[in-house]
């Protein structure tokens, strides 16, 4: 059964006149006929008792044109939303993240999303740290990611959104909290707590190279999944960590932060995407993104996506 029967069908049940129905329908008077007539053999009934004077809908036709106008209905609202698609305003976008640093950014973006774009639908994807949300985009599994520089997957774009700095986290009575900065070599041999290895952390993996610039490996003696979790050990003196600016608002009962000596050590975050990917949706939400987001002050050049 041809739409364009039912479509037929439900211009002469709401004119019954024939001659209205082909002007509404922008068409010839005897091909609507024909329509009509058609749709009367598929169905097996009769719609519409015709006279030289009048036209009216017979049983069968009264009963169908309630069905007839749900299904015109859902069609003509399945056109608006695969067009709002198409326009990049409607789909479905998976965002990747996990850690505090990303809890900064993610409000501001799903805020502005919902604000710009009420017919994208973000799926938020925790527990995704920067290295595995990087694979995860590269290998086409998440549309968007919130990663760290350097981004070396081939086909994957990036634009930085924040720069940070590594700190060190010690129980308020830990012997170098009296210090006003920490040397990261005065570390060596202290029990750490850090990520997981198996995670994907940028952040554990940034802990590692930076001890092992000032001549040790860290100790890890306790892991934990998540920066909350991490900190609150440190804060019962379970060990030290390195962590994030972005962090430092995380405040618990014997819980400090001290600068690093020497040299900022600078991670860069930044979100990530597959340049071929097809969907208009991500289109929108990089462009709210661009918005709510700004790159730092030394990124506003565009795609500036340098090291670590």
């Amino acid at each position: 059964m041809e739409l364009r029967y039912l479509a037929a069908f439900m211009a002469v049940a709401e004119e019954l006149h024939f001659g209205r129905a082909a002007k509404r329908l922008h068409m010839a008077q005897p091909p609507l006929s024909q329509q009509i007539r058609q749709l009367e053999r598929e169905l097996g009934v009769r719609l519409f008792e015709r006279s030289t004077r009048s036209v009216r809908l017979t049983g069968a036709g009264e009963s169908f044109l309630e069905p007839v106008r749900g299904v015109l209905a859902d069609l003509e609202a399945a056109t608006r939303v695969a067009r709002a698609a198409g326009r990049g305003e409607h789909g479905r976008v998976s965002v990747g993240f996990a850690g505090a640093s990303s809890h900064t950014a993610l409000p501001l973006l799903t805020r502005g999303v919902r604000t710009a774009y009420p017919g994208i639908e973000l799926v938020m994807q925790g527990q995704n740290y920067a290295n595995r949300a990087l694979a995860r985009v590269a290998e086409g599994s998440l549309d968007l990611g919130f990663v760290r520089l350097p981004v070396d997957r081939p086909g994957v774009e990036a634009r930085v959104v924040a720069e940070e700095e590594l700190v060190c986290a010690l129980a308020s009575d830990h012997p170098l909290a009296r210090r006003e900065r920490v040397d990261v070599a005065e570390l060596a041999g202290q029990p750490f707590v850090s990520f997981p290895a198996d995670t994907g952390s940028s952040l554990r993996d940034a802990t590692f190279r930076t001890c092992e610039r000032a001549g040790h490996i860290p100790r890890v003696v306790q892991e934990a999944p998540d920066s909350y979790t991490i900190l609150a050990l440190v804060a019962m003196g379970v060990g030290v960590t390195l962590t994030l600016t972005s962090c430092t608002h995380i405040q618990q009962t014997g819980l400090v932060y001290r600068p690093l000596d020497g040299p900022p050590v600078v991670l860069r975050s930044a979100l990530a995407w597959r340049a071929d990917n097809p969907s208009p949706a991500l289109r929108s939400v990089l462009e709210v993104a661009r918005e709510v987001l700004p790159a730092p002050p030394s990124d506003h050049e565009p795609g500036a996506v340098g090291p670590m």
